[in-house]
């Protein structure tokens, strides 16, 4: 028979509560138990969601029903203040998004997640025209390039992660030595866009698409303070309007059109498929 100290730590009172062990040790609960409101708020959203936006737009939705034609591909942070469709105020199956820690775009052959089968699905199989890599301000994930020995004991996984962010981190510190810690961490949201831009040039669909002048790559920055947003304007090489850039073509690394036809032993039209791709 228990004694009474023992029944005394079965049965504890934690959060208003009663918890009693399986046997003479009790199970001391210190957390806190999940919070219902977020759950029915979520739920309430969803019913609203279905007696006024979807009943409104109906024929949006079976249309959809049929496929989706995006001509956009948005890869953006996984912050929850981060909305795309809501940034750009665009209808469902407008754009093909694709979200992470840190917006981040690990090069060709470097992870086997799920970012280069999206990225190759929605270039090859949905024909985007355009490529959007959105940073904002305030990422906990740039901040935590700058904090990888203690991201490697309490969240390994996150570090292993921002390893593909590591040119970010080494630009930054090699290139802005005189900036404080918040500074450094605002740079980093900036420059590791541009980093991410070359990761993508790395895909075969890519380079094919950019040598075609069949596709445009665009680096935005969001600061979610203001509503306000940057793109990146490869000429100026700044920060400008996105009004300025969205239309200027993406630079492609590419031989020029005279070596093509230089293949004399080919005909005309194969030499220049070898060199451009074929459209």
């Amino acid at each position: 028979m228990e004694s009474p100290a023992i029944a005394a730590i079965a049965a504890i009172a934690i959060n208003g509560t009663i918890e009693t062990g399986p046997g003479p040790i009790a199970r001391i609960r210190t957390h806190q138990p999940p919070s219902r409101s977020a759950m029915k708020k979520l739920i309430k959203g969803l019913r609203q969601f279905q007696s006024q936006y979807f009943s409104s737009h109906q024929d949006l939705f079976a249309q959809l029903a049929h496929g989706q034609k995006p001509r956009v591909l948005f890869i953006a942070c996984s912050d929850s203040r981060v909305d795309p469709n809501l940034i750009v105020q665009a209808e469902p199956g407008e754009i093909f998004v694709l979200r992470n820690a840190g917006n981040i775009v690990p090069p060709y052959g470097a992870a086997n997640g799920g970012e280069g089968a999206t990225i190759e699905y929605a270039i090859a199989a949905l024909g985007v025209s355009d490529v959007i890599v959105c940073g904002h301000s305030h990422c906990g994930a740039m901040k935590g390039l700058f904090k990888l020995k203690e991201l490697q004991e309490s969240m390994p996984l996150v570090c292993h992660w921002l390893n593909h962010a590591e040119a970010t981190r080494r630009v930054v510190l090699d290139n802005y030595t005189a900036c404080s810690k918040d500074e450094l961490a605002e740079i980093a949201v900036a420059e590791n866009v541009l980093t991410q831009i070359d990761n993508l040039r790395t895909y075969p669909i890519v380079r094919s698409r950019l040598n075609q002048g069949s596709l445009r790559l665009h680096a935005w920055v969001y600061e979610f303070e203001t509503g306000e947003v940057y793109a990146y304007d490869p000429i100026k090489q700044e920060y400008v309007s996105p009004e300025q850039t969205w239309n200027q073509p993406t630079p492609a690394f590419r031989l020029p059109h005279q070596v093509a036809t230089a293949c004399d032993w080919l005909p005309e039209d194969q030499a220049d498929r070898i060199y451009r791709g074929s459209h």
